[in-house]
């Protein structure tokens, strides 16, 4: 099995800033691409951010310039540092991953979510 923990979010005023963490572990033989998602209330899911495991990044154009997404391979974990909050960033940010498992194919897998809030 794999679990991908999201500990952190929470609330925040305009402006300022938060980072969420990622961590994956288990059985994992290799991840290939890890993103964010999120999922603000009365909408539906977006995209956020996603790095490949070469470092390869997209933004999509709503958090391009505020948003920073980053991994470190060795410990298994992806970053979001997120800047210059708006109140419509308030969200459920998800982590997923595409994960290879020891003898297995690759999967899809979520996190619980980790919900922010940005005060105006």
């Amino acid at each position: 099995q794999v679990q991908l923990a999201e500990p952190g979010g929470g609330l925040v005023q305009a402006g300022g800033s938060l980072r969420l963490s990622c961590a994956a572990s288990g059985n994992i033989f290799r991840i290939d691409t890890m993103a964010w998602s999120r999922q603000a209330p009365g909408k539906q899911r977006e995209l956020a951010a996603r790095i490949n495991s070469g470092g390869h990044r997209h933004y999509a154009e709503s958090v391009k310039g505020g948003f920073t997404i980053s991994r470190d391979n060795a410990k298994n974990t992806m970053y979001l540092q997120m800047s210059g909050l708006k109140p419509q960033g308030t969200a459920v940010y998800y982590c997923h991953a595409e994960v290879v498992r020891t003898g297995r194919a690759g999967a899809n897998y979520w996190g619980q979510g980790a919900k922010v809030t940005v005060s105006s």
